[in-house]
């Protein structure tokens, strides 16, 4: 079988990761692959933003705000859950799908490949030797949390994807047949 083939059937996402993270020329290729996604009318509807550092405890901190404005009454263990999350990994690429009005090209389209741009993102850490994974949740999808990070009222969240080093060996995945997830018509 092809490597490459092989190399994309084994991938799987690593919610636990450590530093290091990728470097800044490394992540500077892995966001070339990323921009490689399909782009229907060449509209490049997406963009990233990295939080790295400190950015991270802001990150936490913009988080926690906005779940106490979704939900007054959250309490301790749901605000630590924010606060900690950016945490999970030494690098945070927040993916942004920039919507534009176009007559063929409508906003799931932009939106998906945005996702796509992510998943590039993730394939091409693996390739590097890292892993990753996308998140969301109801604060990639929060407004306040939109705003905190700078977007645009034309832009919107797709996920954050986490990036480091994988502590461990992969997950065990099972395989899955194709078989089963398609027909013919």
């Amino acid at each position: 079988m092809n490597d490459v083939l092989r190399f994309l059937q084994q991938r799987n996402s690593s919610p636990k990761l450590t530093a290091p993270a990728p470097s800044d020329r490394e992540l500077q290729e892995m966001l070339a692959v990323a921009m490689r996604a399909p782009d229907h009318a060449r509209l490049r509807p997406w963009r990233f933003i990295t939080i790295a550092g400190d950015r991270r405890e802001a990150l936490g901190a913009l988080l926690e705000d906005a779940l106490l404005k979704r939900n007054p009454a959250a309490d301790d263990n749901a605000r630590q859950k924010a606060v900690n999350a950016p945490r999970r990994a030494p690098l945070l690429v927040a993916v942004v799908a920039r919507l534009r009005e176009h007559p063929k090209v409508p906003p799931i389209e932009q939106q998906l490949s945005a996702g796509c741009a992510a998943y590039g993102l993730l394939l091409a850490a693996e390739t590097l030797g890292y892993a990753g994974i996308w998140r969301t949740g109801d604060a990639c999808f929060d407004r306040n949390v939109m705003d905190g990070l700078g977007l645009s009222a034309d832009e919107e969240l797709v996920g954050f994807v986490y990036l480091g080093t994988r502590p461990g060996d992969p997950k065990p995945l099972p395989d899955l047949s194709p078989e089963d997830f398609v027909s013919a018509w």
